[in-house]
């Protein structure tokens, strides 16, 4: 994924309610959002290229998200698939963490990440690009695209508004929907320091991604409603 927005243990109804969009280059092979052959217990979306996936629920009530962290001075390409760690959380039954405590000892052999994870009681945000570890995250809007939780990117905050908007309407999903498929860029003197060239940073601002090769794959709607059960909704875009 590249842009998350989420509300934590805001709604009794719902304690979690998530946007995402996914963006990626469009000639890399993926599969919508279906239950796993292999992993029955699992529904997302798949990266048939690696076999991982950025965003899943299970029948047990518990999620996972994951977005990349874009440096375009540092990435290497003889690393670990990053989509293997969603995955691995959605395939175990171990507790969040110590799923967390097992990543941070191979967190090296990925490239930038962000991970959320959750039970539907707790969720926990780890990034390998910081030193303090994984965080509990108390109530709250949280937003997430390819730097830290909560960097107050242009597509961050200006999705963390909209989301916080639906929200107190108590919107219908089609208005997520039509959230995450804003197209309005930023302005230059917004725009961060990623590491790539200025007009790489300009097609990267928006909440939706649209250019020849690369951009929004998909956008999902997630639930994690109060009596434990979970509901994933995916639009594929292309």
């Amino acid at each position: 994924m590249c842009l998350i927005v989420f509300a934590w243990k805001l709604l009794p109804s719902s304690p979690l309610i998530m946007a995402a969009n996914r963006d990626e280059f469009y000639d890399r092979p993926s599969k919508a959002a279906s239950w796993w052959d292999d992993c029955p217990d699992i529904y997302a979306g798949r990266d048939l290229q690696e076999g991982g996936t950025w965003l899943g629920i299970n029948r047990q009530g518990r999620f996972a998200a994951l977005t990349n962290i874009r440096d375009g001075r540092q990435r290497r390409s003889d690393l670990r698939s990053r989509g293997a760690l969603v995955a691995g959380y959605l395939g175990s039954e171990q507790p969040a963490e110590d799923y967390l405590h097992q990543v941070q000892e191979t967190a090296d052999q990925y490239n930038g990440f962000n991970l959320l994870i959750g039970d539907g009681e707790n969720i926990f945000w780890f990034s390998n690009q910081t030193k303090s570890g994984a965080a509990q995250l108390p109530p709250g809007i949280y937003g997430l695209s390819n730097g830290s939780l909560d960097d107050p990117w242009p597509k961050v905050v200006r999705a963390k508004a909209q989301f916080a908007s639906l929200l107190c309407q108590s919107a219908p999903d089609d208005a997520y929907f039509e959230m995450l498929s804003d197209t309005t860029r930023a302005a230059d003197s917004r725009l961060p320091d990623t590491g790539v060239s200025l007009e790489w940073e300009r097609l990267l601002s928006p909440i939706c991604i649209e250019s020849p090769d690369y951009g929004t794959r998909a956008s999902t709607i997630l639930k994690v409603h109060g009596a434990g059960s979970a509901e994933l909704q995916e639009r594929v875009i292309r």
